[in-house]
């Protein structure tokens, strides 16, 4: 378990292109949430949920994607090996990297830290996309190094932390979602 402290600033990504046992990808996130309260992690903020075009483009259907708002107090690493946990008892099969899935549960930021340390961090920031397409990292890096990237992470991130800094960039969420270009944000959706 973690220690007495309660972390409150714990953001996560959720997608889903596949269908699983409980349903369709949106079914799947919502029970995937309901999984992370059954595990005594507090769901503190769910944004809406967005079609988002599947990347790279041909490898699969739309995802469906959000973000949420945790508490827990649970370090960084006990929790990512709880959402590996529940990716699986949805049927998430780990093979090639951005392919299909039925769930995907992206630890995003645990408060303000930068893990494994400053340098690690940095390093995994600017490798070439190319390489990010073959290489996974060995450890748990925090933030997610391309989460300043990704409009299908930021969209619904701006709902559940607006105010939140990035505390490598310095910048808000919706700085960094300004700052991506206007192709990318739009084809992010809001489903209805």
């Amino acid at each position: 378990m973690g220690d007495a402290r309660a972390f409150d600033d714990i953001f996560i990504a959720l997608g889903g292109n596949m269908p699983s046992e409980v349903g369709t990808p949106a079914e799947t996130l919502r029970a995937a949430l309901d999984a992370l309260e059954g595990a005594g992690v507090g769901v503190k903020a769910i944004s809406r949920l967005y079609a988002t075009p599947c990347f790279p483009a041909g490898a699969g259907p739309d995802y469906v994607n959000a973000a949420a708002r945790l508490s827990s107090d649970l370090e960084a690493g006990a929790l990512l090996a709880l959402l590996h946990d529940i990716e699986g008892r949805f049927g998430r099969a780990r093979g090639r990297r951005w392919g299909q899935r039925t769930l995907d549960l992206d630890l995003i930021a645990h408060g303000a830290q930068v893990l494994p340390d400053r340098a690690t961090y940095d390093a995994w920031r600017a490798l070439p996309l190319e390489t990010q397409m073959e290489r996974a990292p060995e450890q748990l890096i925090l933030p997610h190094p391309r989460l300043h990237e990704r409009a299908f992470v930021l969209e619904p991130l701006a709902e559940v932390a607006p105010r939140w800094r990035h505390p490598v960039l310095g910048q808000t969420v919706p700085e960094m979602l300004a700052a991506l270009a206007p192709e990318s944000v739009a084809g992010v959706r809001a489903l209805p």
